[in-house]
């Protein structure tokens, strides 16, 4: 009997540590750095703040939920239609956070499912309502100006519900075939334009270059005009003289050469 009841002793005390450390661990919840706790009580939220490291609670009575308030990134994809009703299928990355201060009413407001419920929905509704703004050539040539406007226009749909966005990215555009054949078609007009215009633009210069020469040439003709005095061509004369005086005849009366050196 004594043996007996040493072991049931022996067995209620370890059922006994069992339920004690049941107790203490039901008891501890850690919250990591990056991270907010929401103290819940019979599914009701406790305004009792929690902080980072080890935090303790009623065991089998409370839970602290815990929310993420890092940056965090959710990738949409998603269509709409642009101002000259072209379709556009997109990829969209939108970076954001948690507002920590407001992390206890978006628990009691939306839940934990906050991406699903709140963010995606209006990262739809924001594109759309941006993208109908632009024709489908302008949302590709003011991509960034784009990503801009939707992110302003995300910012003012969630910031109530405590999310703030940190960055919004459109990653790709994709249209109809048919418009992305006539948006090539258009780049190679533009771009035998642009040769074209660039080869005007070189016989210009080159013309420019031949008007130019000859009008210094005509210079330089005239210049050496102006010079040619009757001195300088006695000079000439002289300097090419064999010391022999010809003379001409003309109908009846003779010209001497000679008078040319007088």
């Amino acid at each position: 009997m004594r043996k007996i009841f040493e072991n049931k002793k022996i067995i209620f005390i370890v059922v006994g540590v069992v339920f004690g450390l049941v107790i203490l661990l039901s008891s501890i919840t850690t919250i990591e750095s990056g991270e907010v706790g929401i103290r819940v009580r019979f599914g009701s939220v406790v305004n009792k703040n929690t902080h980072e490291g080890v935090n303790f609670k009623i065991p089998f009575i409370e839970q602290i939920e815990k929310m993420n308030i890092r940056v965090q990134k959710v990738e949409v994809k998603t269509d709409s239609s642009s101002k000259d009703l072209q379709e556009v299928d997109m990829s969209l990355a939108v970076n954001y956070r948690i507002n920590s201060k407001k992390a206890t009413e978006l628990y009691k407001t939306v839940g934990t499912d906050y991406e699903k419920v709140v963010l995606e929905p209006a990262i739809e509704e924001s594109i759309k309502a941006v993208t109908s703004k632009y024709t489908a050539e302008e949302l590709i040539t003011n991509r960034s100006e784009v990503s801009v406007k939707c992110m302003e226009e995300l910012t003012k749909k969630v910031d109530k519900y405590g999310l703030s966005i940190n960055d919004f990215n459109i990653t790709n555009f994709a249209f109809s075939e048919e418009f992305e054949k006539a948006i090539e078609e258009k780049q190679v007009a533009e771009q035998k334009v642009l040769t074209a215009k660039r080869e005007l633009e070189k016989e210009k210069i080159e013309a420019e270059k031949k008007i130019v020469a000859a009008e210094a040439e005509k210079k330089a003709n005239s210049l050496k005009q102006q010079t040619l005095t009757d001195n300088i061509i006695k000079e000439k004369f002289i300097e090419k003289w064999n010391g022999e005086l010809p003379k001409a005849v003309t109908g009846t009366s003779m010209f001497d050469m000679s008078t040319i050196m007088q």
